[in-house]
């Protein structure tokens, strides 16, 4: 093998020498390699691959390593070897080559992908660390010992194990293979392993593949005899026997190879079957035989595909299958078993359910767990089996409903056994759904990169409730406080006013320590930096915004909108309440959390609070005051903080639990959390992109101060002024001059548009696009012809956020107001002035550009909706019908000016 002075890759395929040229093995593709002080690694391939000559030619595969050379230099040459392999790749995938180039490039890519990089002076001779190397980016071997804790660590599995159920791999009618299925488990196996991870698969399908087969023959078998007999063009009809499990299991399995084979050489990987039985563990030395293969073809870059022998085990017990298909609860123990033999780190179980629940999957109290710990199958019992085989999922754990229940609970069904077994062996498990067509095409890479999918087993029991539970807690704690007297929750808000002056030099102190370990990381830009901090005058304009919600906030939930009186003695009313549950996510603006939460409290919603981790100590003292104030009147639980490794678009799907979802933060995380809401309406907008226009008309004394606060007083606001519309009369003016001149001074760089760049003979740099928002002291200007051609410009190029127009002209001022389709249209004044609290919102949870429900700065109007009560004395719809006795007088009655509450 490779000795510590050996430098440069070790190429595992074919099998050399060291110290020789000769090859050991013959191969129609081949690799030199010299030792000593000069190592070279050529390629060389035979005639018998019909482009590979051609291919190998044209690239000149040939790298040289010199142990004198540094790194960089070393890493540079093995960057220039993954162009070439792109090039062969291309080649290889072309329409003149054939199946014998293709392994030529799953070869080429295996030696790429699973080298041995060594230098001099290191100590590790054996560990394949990829980390440094610019082409490749696979996860690090780790000390194999504890599962992981987490779902977000997933990504991080390096050897994982994949068990296909019979449900996922057969049809339906369990005699075939679901081809659609396989064919894309087999391309998400292929994605993995071409990340630099060790792929297995552990798979049933024979059984059902045989049994296809073999239908097929005695179906016409028996036509071609009964026509010899009888003669006639038609048949009886013909019955298949009960076929013999094991037999089908023997004409199924070179079949269901060979359609691995075939699948994974489309991506230019080379798959070998293993097929195992229960003795080939309990002898040590078949068992170390095993364990010697399987490590050979992963480090050949190779991908196992392992079943049971079941041509030759023990029949199933009568019964316990379904028509004679063999149980699967071999290959459950089995995946287990490889799993913790070969130090595996995960292993993913697919079957015909979406993984353990908590009652009857089915029923209408039925919950998917998301993380099971072994310490829960104490108060679980198990629910039925799945459509094929006894390991498949039997395992539908949930909870006893009384204590009794507990009291006989039988043991755990197979597969989550062998996944429990697999845990504590220190491989982590996940068991999902691989027949959902909607997921099915994903499954196994978002479990791989953390997203909430399946059950997930882990030792590590948070001390906190989930965000599910913290969900359902907001909504009840939501509820209780929408039945509060408004001068109650009132109370609650100018209490959290009182805290936040009273505890101001803790919260200042958390807060530096956040700006701190920002700043000593350097992960965020200056806008971001100035957002995360807190102040004395911030904390003071924070406690008069909330002390201005409480003030505004009584008549808020239950305000009538509307009486009719539909009949006599039947009256309607429209009423105010409140959405239910609302998730806000914001980022490195922690004043962010008081003012949202006294908004929740002011409109009786419940509040799931998510922020960025650079805010996380300002954060919880935050929170602790906010649950402090709550605590007032025994409504603490309507406001949740998630402190959970809770990734922002798994919080986007709990449609069931969440009502209304409001970002705040970069357009970015707008535009993310827009993608991944799954049924949950977003309020917000995507980009602040504001205008502000210089008419011909405008003031001189007007133009320079809007200008200059719109843009500098807080450039990465959303409300900034991106970009600065110029009449075309006002170029080559003073008033030109000046408004450059403060620009130059407030240090604010220009795009120039595009009309602007063709009036100049030296520009400034040319804007890339007019629908930037710069966030920062930047600003594009343009010009344009006179207020309309402003209008088309910002319908154009804006964001429908705030535009505001200069000028002392009053019809054209009102014309921009009326015709400009924005959530915001400001005449004279700064675009700054969007905001809740000039507005006298006291806060807002944010701007929205949306055209339903709420638009522009959303305070406690914003988050309310409505509902309709109807009052009568023994009204039906039948006594207004034509033949009735009674008629709709649909009259309107006076609004009462007090809250119902």
């Amino acid at each position: 093998m490779v000795t510590s002075n050996f430098v440069g890759l070790y190429f595992p395929w074919p099998v050399y020498s060291a110290g020789s040229r000769r090859e050991c093995c013959n191969s129609s593709l081949g690799f030199i390699i010299l030792f000593g002080g000069h190592v070279s690694c050529r390629l060389s391939v035979s005639s018998e691959c019909r482009a590979g000559s051609l291919a190998a030619s044209a690239v000149g595969l040939i790298l040289e390593l010199n142990c004198a050379l540094p790194k960089t230099a070393i890493l540079a040459k093995i960057s220039n070897l993954k162009k070439s392999t792109k090039m062969l790749h291309r080649a290889a995938l072309s329409s003149c080559v054939g199946t014998s180039a293709r392994c030529l490039l799953a070869r080429v890519r295996s030696t790429a992908s699973s080298n041995l990089l060594h230098f001099p002076g290191s100590t590790h001779q054996t560990a394949r660390h990829w980390s440094n190397i610019p082409f490749i980016t696979v996860p690090h071997m780790r000390s194999h010992g504890k599962p992981f804790a987490h779902r977000s660590e997933l990504k991080h599995a390096k050897r994982i194990v994949v068990k296909l159920g019979s449900a996922v791999v057969t049809r339906g009618d369990e005699c075939g293979l679901a081809l659609g299925r396989l064919a894309s488990i087999v391309e998400q196996v292929s994605v993995l392993q071409n990340q630099g991870r060790e792929m297995m698969i552990v798979t049933s399908g024979a059984v059902a593949f045989g049994k296809q087969r073999l239908r097929h023959e005695i179906l016409l078998s028996q036509s071609v005899r009964q026509a010899l007999h009888s003669g006639q063009n038609q048949l009886k009809d013909m019955q298949v026997p009960v076929l013999e499990a094991r037999a089908c299991a023997a004409a199924g399995q070179s079949g269901l190879m060979a359609l691995y084979e075939a699948m994974f050489t489309q991506y230019s990987i080379c798959a070998a079957q293993i097929l195992v039985t229960n003795l080939d563990f309990h002898d040590e030395q078949k068992r170390r035989n095993l364990n010697g293969t399987l490590h050979e073809l992963l480090r050949m870059n190779i991908v196992p595909i392992i079943n049971t022998n079941d041509a030759v085990v023990p029949p199933p017990e009568p019964n316990s299958d379904l028509q004679g298909v063999i149980s699967i609860k071999d290959n459950d123990s089995l995946a287990a078993r490889l799993a913790v033999e070969m130090k595996a780190d995960l292993i993913i179980v697919l079957s015909d359910v979406e993984g353990l629940f908590d009652s009857p999957p089915g029923s209408d109290d039925a919950k998917l767990i998301d993380i099971f710990y072994p310490g829960d199958q104490q108060s679980v019992t198990f629910g039925t089996k799945s459509r094929v085989g006894m390991g498949g999922m039997e395992a539908k754990p949930y909870k006893a409903r009384a204590s009794a229940l507990c009291s006989s609970i039988s043991s755990p069904p197979f597969s989550v056994k062998a996944a429990l077994w697999a845990l504590q062996g220190g491989t982590s498990v996940v068991i999902a759904n691989g027949t959902h067509p909607k997921i099915s095409g994903h499954v196994i890479t978002d479990i791989v990169e953390g997203k909430k999918v399946g059950t997930f087993f882990s030792e590590v029991k948070p001390a906190g409730p989930t965000v599910e539970q913290q969900a359902e807690m907001a909504r009840t704690g939501g509820r209780s406080l929408a039945t509060l007297l408004p001068e109650q929750r009132a109370e609650i808000i100018f209490h959290l006013a009182d805290l936040l002056t009273d505890h101001r030099e803790e919260i200042l102190s958390a807060n530096k320590k956040d700006m701190d370990e920002a700043e000593d990381k350097g992960r965020l830009a200056a806008p971001l930096l100035k957002r995360l901090s807190l102040s004395t005058a911030k904390l003071n304009s924070l406690s008069i915004g909330l002390r201005q919600i409480a003030a505004s906030s009584q008549d808020s939930v239950g305000r009538v909108l509307r009486r009719t009186r539909i009949a006599k003695d039947l009256e309607l009313e429209e009423v105010t309440v409140p959405i239910g549950v609302l998730l806000v996510i914001f980022e490195s603006r922690p004043d962010c959390l008081p003012q949202v939460s006294a908004l929740a409290i002011a409109s009786g919603n419940g509040l799931l609070l998510k922020g960025g981790k650079e805010a996380a100590n300002t954060n919880q003292i935050l929170y602790r005051l906010t649950q402090e104030a709550l605590s007032l009147h025994g409504v603490r639980d309507a406001v949740q903080l998630v402190n959970t490794r809770e990734e922002v678009e798994d919080l986007c799907r709990l449609n069931k639990l969440i009502d209304l979802i409001i970002p705040r933060g970069s357009s970015q995380l707008v535009r993310d959390i827009q993608k991944a809401a799954k049924g949950i309406p977003v309020m917000g907008h995507s980009e602040g992109i504001c205008h502000v226009y210089v008419d011909s008309d405008a003031s001189v004394d007007k133009v320079t101060r809007i200008v200059r606060d719109s843009k500098c007083e807080y450039p990465a606001a959303c409300n900034a002024m991106e970009t600065l519309l110029i009449h075309r009369d006002i170029l080559r003016t003073p008033l030109f001059d000046q408004i450059i001149d403060m620009l130059r001074v407030e240090q604010v760089k220009i795009h120039a548009g595009p009309r602007f760049a063709s009036y100049l003979t030296f520009s400034p740099s040319e804007v890339k696009s007019l629908r930037t928002e710069y966030g920062d002291l930047e600003c594009c200007l343009e010009v344009v012809d006179g207020v309309q051609d402003a209008i088309e410009h910002i319908h154009k190029y804006g964001s429908s956020h705030t535009d505001a127009i200069i000028t002392e002209n009053e019809q054209t001022a009102e014309y921009f107001l009326q015709h400009v389709d924005s959530a915001c249209v400001f005449w004279n004044t700064s675009t700054r002035f969007s905001d809740g609290y000039r507005f006298g919102l006291g806060a807002e949870v944010g701007i929205s550009t949306a055209r339903i429900h709420a638009r522009g700065p959303v305070g406690i109007e914003g988050l309310l909706t409505t509902k309709w009560i109807l009052r009568g004395e023994n009204h039906v719809v039948s006594d207004f019908s034509e033949q009735g006795s009674k008629k709709y007088l649909h009259e309107k009655l006076p609004v009462p000016q007090t809250s119902s509450s």
